[in-house]
């Protein structure tokens, strides 16, 4: 799946990657668990092609790598873990907001797909 950029009220910039790509009946299916890096490129796809295949059991050395987030059954518990650097509880709250704005609005799905 292609990768969801947007910006933190602190103006952070984030590049959330799904970590899956499923489909049902031929239309896309959203992730559960997301890496989260650090937008050093301000929204330019080319950035995730390196770290797409970011493993969680690794240790991840690139210096944007913030974690990952992971959505529990049901959809309103989540879990948090930090990277190289580590998000605040304000920042991870927010981050949330944003995936579950996109996940529960297939229709923002298309206009990711024009990145």
């Amino acid at each position: 799946m292609k990768p969801i950029f947007f910006t933190l009220n602190n103006d952070l910039h984030i590049m959330a990657i799904p970590d899956t790509d499923a489909h049902f009946n031929g239309r896309p299916v959203i992730s559960y668990t997301y890496s989260l890096f650090i937008d050093q490129a301000k929204g330019n796809p080319r950035q995730a092609l390196s770290k797409e295949s970011t493993l969680h059991l690794d240790k991840i050395k690139d210096p944007d790598y913030l974690g990952f987030i992971a959505f529990e059954t049901p959809a309103n518990v989540f879990s948090y873990t930090g990277g190289g650097h580590s998000l605040d509880m304000k920042e991870v709250e927010e981050v949330i907001e944003h995936l579950s704005l996109i996940r529960d609005n297939p229709a923002l799905w298309k206009s990711m797909d024009n990145l």
